[in-house]
This record gives structure tokens, sequence and C-alpha cells, in this order.
């Protein structure tokens, strides 16, 4: 049977385009698509501690009804506040719970490259939650210190414990009269010191396109100990001395961001004590 020729125009020396052959898999572009319509405010849960950051809403499964932690700003005071004071026959999950007032969110910040994070009231003038080395908690300052720092240790069981710098956990703890406070003086994870933290979807993005950065930038970084030293070393009469130490410290530091500092160190122990 002959061949049906086309009938498009082409011109001498066109390239011709070959068609890339598509791997199509059905559940992989049906959750990326889900992802791509996602609303970026949608409340999601944090999959590493990394993705804690920006608006933040903090629940403790506490019985018979869980609750939230809020900053009341007209009483300068965080409040626990029940979720389900009114409640309806139709109450939703627990994870599927959302904040419903501006009092139940906390704006998570944090410096690059710590472990460490900063809980801010999302009313007010903005206070930072702390802990003194009582194990008061409070939220009255303006200005961030260490006993304002928390670390989030993210459980296998998708809940978080805040530890506080003094190397204790934040908890739920109940007063005279049966109401509840927050404090900082647990010193292991139990039922008091976990909560379910949510996040919106857009930050937790955010954190995976930093981290694929960070990924594709250490792969870029090639060790070329010869042209380093050929560029630096002003000893060695035009030769590019290496050091015969194992490479592999340079790749340890490569990971930690330390890379140049690494082979200052090498060329330096080159050196003899005629050329110092």
């Amino acid at each position: 049977m002959e061949k049906v020729r086309s009938t498009q125009l082409k011109f001498k020396g066109d390239k011709i385009k070959k068609k890339r052959k598509r791997e199509h898999n059905d559940e992989s572009s049906a959750s990326k698509r889900v992802d791509e319509d996602e609303d970026p405010e949608t409340w999601v849960l944090p999959e590493n501690a990394t993705e804690i950051r920006g608006p933040t809403f903090i629940v403790h499964p506490s019985d018979p009804s869980p609750i939230s932690i809020n900053f009341d700003s007209t009483r300068n005071k965080i409040i626990l506040s029940s979720l389900d004071k009114d409640s309806t026959s139709d109450t939703p999950p627990l994870l599927d719970r959302t904040p419903t007032e501006v009092a139940q969110v906390w704006v998570t910040t944090r410096v690059a490259g710590s472990a460490t994070i900063n809980l801010r009231t999302g009313t007010g003038e903005g206070k930072f939650l702390s802990c003194d080395k009582h194990g008061i908690v409070s939220a009255f300052r303006e200005a961030r210190g260490p006993e304002e720092e928390w670390t989030p240790v993210l459980l296998p069981d998708g809940m978080v414990a805040f530890m506080n710098v003094y190397e204790n956990y934040l908890s739920v703890d109940e007063v005279a009269g049966g109401s509840l406070q927050l404090r900082g003086d647990s010193e292991e994870v139990g039922f008091r010191e976990r909560f379910w933290l949510k996040i919106q979807s857009k930050y937790k993005k955010e954190a995976h396109e930093e981290k694929k950065k960070r990924e594709a930038g250490s792969e870029l970084t090639v060790i070329d100990e010869t042209s380093t030293n050929h560029i630096h070393q002003a000893w060695g009469a035009g030769r590019s001395v290496v050091s015969k130490q194992d490479k592999r410290e340079l790749k340890r530091a490569r990971k930690e961001g330390r890379l140049a500092e690494a082979l200052l160190d090498r060329r330096a122990k080159l050196k003899s004590d005629r050329f110092c």
C-alpha cells in the first residue's frame, strides 16, 4: 500500500521534528492535576518539620472536646478554646477541622536553615509564644529571643511535639477548677504533649521547591581541587599541587555547605615551612 505523503509545506534545511512518545501513568497524572487544582490556602498536615511555616492551626485532641490554642488580643492572653463549643450533629472529624476565627491562627517563621521556629500571634500587634525556665508559657513579647524558639518534632503518627530552649515540651495541663492551660516543663512526650498541626498548602509546596533547589545546587557544585589550587596557591613554581588525603571529606563538606572552607584547609596543609 502506498504511503500517504504529507501536504505540509517544508523548506530545504528544516529539521524534522520527532514526536516524543509519552508514557501514560493515570495515577501520577491525576494526582498532579489534583495538586495543581488545589486551593493554595487549603489547610493540610505537614509531612516533615521543614514544611511548618506561615499561618498555623494548632489543635490538641483533648477529651471530650478537642481544643485549639488561641490568642485573645483584647486580654493579651493565650486561651485554650473548645472546638465543639458550638457543636452540631454533623461535627466534622478532628483532622478535617480548620480555623474559623483569626484568634486560632498563629504565624510560623524560621531563620533559613534553622531547625527552630517562632510562633507569632495572628491577631493584635504580633506577640511571640515563649516559655521561661520555670515552664510558664506566655505571649506578650514583641521581640524574639532564645525563649521564643521552639523545635517542632514530627512524630510517627503525624502529630507534632514542641521542644523549647530548655529541652522540655509544650503540654496541656489541667489546673484547679478543671480549667486547662499551656505549660512548658514536660520532660517526655505523652498524650498531653502531642498536637495536630495544620498549615496552608502553598507553604508546603514552597518548602518542597526550596528543597529541590538545594539538591540541584549541591549537584552542580563540582569538586575540582586541581583548578582551585592553581588559582589560589602562590607557590609551587606554577605546578598545581593537590592533597593526597581521601576526597570523601570533600564530598561530606559539600553536603554540609562548607566546601570552600575544606579546600582552604587542604591547601594550607600542603605548604612547607619555607613557603609560609
